[in-house]
């Protein structure tokens, strides 16, 4: 988001500030505070003959590429109102809403950082078609749903899908004929190691972390470069068995050789907020830990700085014990 010039009270040229552990625009002339908030919005997710509607969008980001219908939240009008008119802008379809299926938020933007209200509707009126920023509108059934740039909108829909009824006649119908556990196939994720394509979704992963929102756009163009390049990590993702496919979480497992041994060093993990305590995190660690065991590595340790309470409580109920190491912080 752009920083102001002036303060928008008195007019005097902003300074910076800490405020509430953060460094703030601020104005030393009239005491002012410059807070950057996410924006409210909304994505509806439309069903219609067996499917969901998408519109291909007409504008930047991710223009000419499928997503749900979605759009900011007027000053003046309330979520649902907001649902259902940017399901009438950009499909052509009037709606009813029937529930809210979640709230999501997207502090890694694009453009800024937001919170976005999900709704299930269907359509009670009106003729499919793309209007406003979307240049088409189409139904796609389960199983042709392409992948959608939008995380959130990516979460959503395996949401919708999960929930279908066909999800559970499959899931039947696997147990019955694949001589596997029943454990395993209700886990219904899988863990590989990370591919270069999936750069876009392990990205996106990064940025929910607390300790990456100071990132800026070169800092972003070296995430990209070492996972394109390095051999010195290896990153595992967790897939969601569905179509489309979406990554629901990843782990980096760094590789430090000395002369005398090795150790794995983990300093990014993330698993989407909608998937959290389902067992992603420890299916995770449990590759990263097989891995390490099979390049005889002596030990693992985490960065804990880098995550949040419930994720240290994480690691310490996973077995890492706390000891003492000399820290050395360049920056």
């Amino acid at each position: 988001m752009t920083d102001l010039i002036y303060c928008p009270v008195c007019g005097h040229t902003l300074g910076l500030k800490e405020v509430g552990g953060r460094t703030r625009q601020a104005c030393a002339n009239c005491g002012y505070v410059h807070y950057v908030n996410p924006v409210p919005a909304v994505g509806i997710l439309i069903e219609m003959d067996g499917g969901v509607v998408l519109i291909r969008r007409g504008q930047p980001p991710h223009q000419g590429e499928w997503t749900l219908p979605s759009g900011f939240i007027e000053a003046d009008e309330s979520a649902e109102a907001a649902a259902i008119r940017e399901a009438a802008e950009e499909t052509g379809l009037q709606v009813e809403v029937i529930e809210m299926m979640g709230i999501n938020s997207f502090p890694e933007g694009p453009p800024m950082s937001g919170i976005m209200i999900f709704y299930r509707a269907k359509p009670v009126g009106g003729t499919l078609q793309g209007g406003d920023d979307a240049i088409e509108a189409q139904v796609f059934l389960p199983g042709s749903i392409p992948r959608l740039p939008f995380r959130t909108h990516r979460e959503t829909i395996a949401q919708w899908l999960r929930q279908q009824p066909m999800r559970a006649v499959r899931l039947n119908a696997a147990l019955q004929e694949e001589d596997t556990s029943r454990d395993e196939l209700t886990q219904d994720f899988d863990i590989r190691p990370a591919e270069v394509n999936d750069l876009q979704e392990v990205t996106a992963l990064l940025a929910l972390i607390p300790a990456n929102y100071a990132l800026k756009d070169e800092d972003w163009r070296d995430v990209g470069m070492r996972f394109r390049e390095s051999s010195g990590f290896e990153v595992f993702v967790a897939v969601v068995r569905q179509e489309p496919p979406i990554i629901i979480g990843f782990i980096a497992l760094s590789i430090l050789r000395g002369l005398t041994g090795g150790q794995g060093f983990i300093n990014d993990m993330a698993v989407l907020p909608t998937y959290q305590r389902q067992g992603v995190g420890a299916a995770l660690l449990e590759a990263a830990v097989r891995r390490a065991n099979r390049l005889d590595l002596r030990s693992i340790r985490v960065n804990v700085e880098r995550g949040s309470e419930r994720a240290q409580a994480f690691y310490k109920a996973s077995g890492f014990s706390e000891e003492t190491i000399l820290h050395f912080k360049i920056r």
